[in-house]
């Protein structure tokens, strides 16, 4: 699930989700910082999108926007190209990460750059583009705090929104005193005084940088637009201080008309952050002489896009808008983090979209749609309204029949289909209950089995099983019923 840089190593393959989430369950400080730091989100979430009388309103009307752009995406995405190339940028589309690579590569190369700022991006994060430029000798330099803290820490990011939520304050100001020596020994630990150091540690990086990479909120296709949502200001300057700007984003973000963004820009901010208002808001249009970068190139980035758009009932992991208030309530994430789920997308989110921009051939993506309890509160917080439960459903559904393909059955396929043969007869599934019944008395301690043999001792690997009762309900219901 993790692509490998040009000329670097290739990575080991991601295990299944059950397999990766182990370390994460045994760590019990990462497991109290996320709880503490999904909580905190989820609680002003809930707050902020109390308030607006239209709400719901509100998520109706950004699911319909969502749903008619991924209708008409080719109409919209032949706009968004005229008008970008009509204000002076250039558009490049790329059919997966590794043509998206070669192309930021190749511009960073024209550029003449040996270094480069980004602001935080799962597009950039995707196609693998800091191990890219690494590759390359150029040295790429992240600006948001939390990426930055990430990166001193040599973690993979946990969340969306603060790439080092599974880290607490006391972890962050020893990274930040290690690492910037201009800061002193005495640096305080709260959160202004780290981000007055991790400021002043960027500033030169930004004062001497040529080339900066982005992503993008959502991508305007009537004026050509790109729009970038945080909260810290340092996106703001990789759009406006270097000479040459690139930009990738998937061809997932592109909305039809400015006045959708009257919608987006209130759902987005109440349920990603609690916030009334984003604090940044940045759009960039092309090329303006004397005002930013001479050069704006947008990446186009597919990738699995055209695949999941093709699904009638996958496609709608498309609207998402990565507000990751899904992440917020989902009680799998908040015990596991983002690592399980694959270096790009965590959370609920990111079980029903890496099946599908990746495939369920993996055995690490085949077990993503497994990884929720199906609880449906992350339907309930969507602010455009994707039912991730029923995704969730439909996605394992198309794991089993991918598998039902296979020359040779997986155990647990074998496992089914004997099932179904001895529950498909009365006379096979009542003599199967007497043995179970008795066997499983046999195993059990204390009238609980702590440990099923062979390929059942799965499902007793985090869990004790009740022992079944001497009788049967079918028995006990025929001997009531004579």
């Amino acid at each position: 699930m993790t692509a490998a840089p040009p000329g670097g190593p290739v990575p080991p393959p991601m295990p299944k989700f059950a397999a990766a989430a182990r370390p994460a369950l045994a760590d019990t400080g990462l497991r109290r910082n996320l709880r503490r730091a999904t909580a905190a989100l989820r609680e002003r979430a809930a707050a902020a999108s109390a308030e607006p009388a239209d709400w719901e309103e509100l998520r109706e009307a950004g699911r319909a926007i969502g749903d008619d752009a991924l209708r008409n995406l080719d109409v919209h995405l032949e706009e968004l190209e005229r008008a970008v190339t009509e204000a002076g940028g250039t558009v490049h589309w790329a059919a997966d990460a590794a043509e998206a690579r070669r192309v930021v590569a190749g511009l960073v190369r024209e550029a003449g750059a040996a270094e480069v700022v980004a602001a935080s991006s799962l597009a950039l994060r995707e196609i693998g583009a800091a191990g890219a430029l690494a590759a390359m000798g150029v040295t790429v330099r992240e600006t948001a705090v939390a990426d930055l803290a990430a990166r001193l820490g040599g973690d993979e990011a946990s969340h969306p929104l603060s790439a080092a939520a599974h880290r607490d304050r006391a972890q962050i100001h020893e990274l930040f005193r290690r690492a910037m020596p201009a800061a002193g020994p005495d640096l305080p630990g709260d959160p202004e005084a780290l981000a007055a150091a991790a400021r002043a540690h960027l500033r030169e990086p930004f004062l001497r940088a040529r080339v900066a990479i982005t992503g993008a909120n959502f991508l305007v296709a009537e004026s050509g637009t790109a729009v970038v949502v945080e909260s810290e200001g340092n996106a703001r300057m990789c759009l406006t201080l270097p000479e040459t700007l690139i930009c990738v984003a998937g061809i997932d973000k592109v909305v039809p008309a400015w006045d959708d963004m009257e919608v987006f820009l209130q759902l987005l901010p109440r349920a990603s952050t609690g916030d009334r208002m984003t604090p940044y808001v940045s759009t960039w249009t092309g090329v303006t002489r004397g005002d930013g970068p001479s050069a704006f190139h947008l990446v186009l980035l597919d990738n699995g896009r055209t695949r999941a758009l093709a699904d009638e009932v996958g496609r709608a992991a498309l609207r998402c808008i990565r507000c990751s208030a899904c992440l917020n309530v989902c009680p799998v994430y908040e015990r596991t983090g983002g690592r399980p789920y694959g270096p790009v997308h965590p959370g609920p989110i990111g079980a029903i979209l890496t099946p599908q921009l990746l495939g369920v051939e993996s055995a690490a993506a085949a077990s993503l749609p497994y990884a929720s309890t199906l609880c449906g509160a992350c339907a309930d917080v969507c602010p455009v309204k994707i039912d991730i439960p029923e995704v969730l459903v439909h996605l394992r559904g198309t794991v089993v029949e991918s598998r039902r393909r296979r020359p040779v059955p997986t155990p647990e396929m074998v496992l089914m289909r004997g099932l179904a043969w001895t529950m498909g007869d009365p006379r096979r599934h009542e003599a199967a209950l007497r043995r179970g019944t008795r066997w499983a008395r046999l195993l059990s301690r204390g009238g609980r089995i702590r440990r099923l043999p062979g390929l059942l001792g799965r499902w007793t690997e985090a869990r004790d099983l009740p022992a079944p009762p001497a009788e049967s309900f079918r028995a006990w219901w025929n001997g009531t019923r004579a």
